[in-house]
């Protein structure tokens, strides 16, 4: 049986913005951790092969999971489709070099890993049956029982992202941790990440939102790179504002639901 391991971060939707992983990657308990969990959503932003290239460098530590927007990437880039939701996305698949096309084809939606003071912690992007599935920490109980149904019971613990909130609560006796987004967070400005072992910390890196937008701007081609920058970076986008749109995507009942 493989060793637990001790710590764990997990780096969810960096969306391409390089400032803010290596904010991240600079945390000593980031820089000393047992294993380092991607949880999607990696390039699909501003900086996405510089971004890529950081991640790959991390080696046999980092463990990488598909998140709905580098499946988008992957389609853009082999031409199976031409239009996705994300604006920034077909800019940012025509950047990427074919391995890293090939990396992002390749990852799997969910890995388990051995936490020690956890167990078996299932990480995934959205949901374990799904990349696109919204959840939220309002979610109802039944809505938690539907998307984790699948789950198996030996699994203590659930991590996923997606939609770019932190949250750590129960679910029918599971635990169920969204680290929030290293790139694109709403609610509250800086990098949002998670460190699992023994427990669970909901962590936030604070850097220069300012300088890191002129960096931004300096070091992306993207025509908008300066706007996009200075919305997410600063998380123009309130969680009010993010609830509103992603709540009746998590199928509660009297709210009509939309495509992701």
């Amino acid at each position: 049986m493989e060793t637990p391991a001790g710590r764990v971060a997990v780096l969810s939707d960096i969306h391409g913005v390089l400032p803010a992983l290596e904010s991240v990657l600079a945390e000593p308990e980031v820089a000393g951790a047992d294993r380092i969990v991607l949880t999607g959503d990696l390039a699909a932003g501003p900086q996405p092969r510089e971004t890529l290239d950081l991640l790959a460098s991390l080696g046999d530590r980092a463990v990488w999971i598909r998140g709905n927007a580098d499946r988008e990437l992957v389609q853009l880039a082999r031409g199976e489709v031409s239009t996705v939701p994300d604006p920034i996305a077909p800019w940012a698949a025509a950047q990427l070099r074919a391995h890293q096309v090939a990396r992002l084809a390749g990852l799997p939606l969910t890995a388990t890993l051995e936490v020690a003071g956890l167990g078996p912690v299932l990480f995934c992007h959205a949901t374990p049956r799904d990349d696109e599935e919204v959840v939220l920490a309002d979610s109802r109980l039944e809505r938690w029982a539907d998307v984790l149904g699948l789950v198996t019971p030996e699994i203590a613990a659930v991590v996923c992202g997606h939609t770019h909130m932190p949250f750590c609560r129960l679910a029918h006796g599971r635990l169920v941790v969204n680290p929030g987004s290293v790139g694109m967070p709403y609610g509250q400005a800086g990098a949002h990440w998670a460190l699992l072992g023994p427990g669970v910390q909901l962590r936030r890196t604070r850097f220069d939102a300012g300088a890191a937008c002129t960096r931004v701007s300096a070091e992306s081609s993207y025509p908008e790179a300066a706007e996009w920058a200075d919305f997410y970076l600063n998380a123009r986008a309130t969680d009010a504002d993010a609830l509103a749109v992603m709540g009746p995507r998590d199928g509660r009942p009297g709210q009509d639901g939309r495509p992701a």
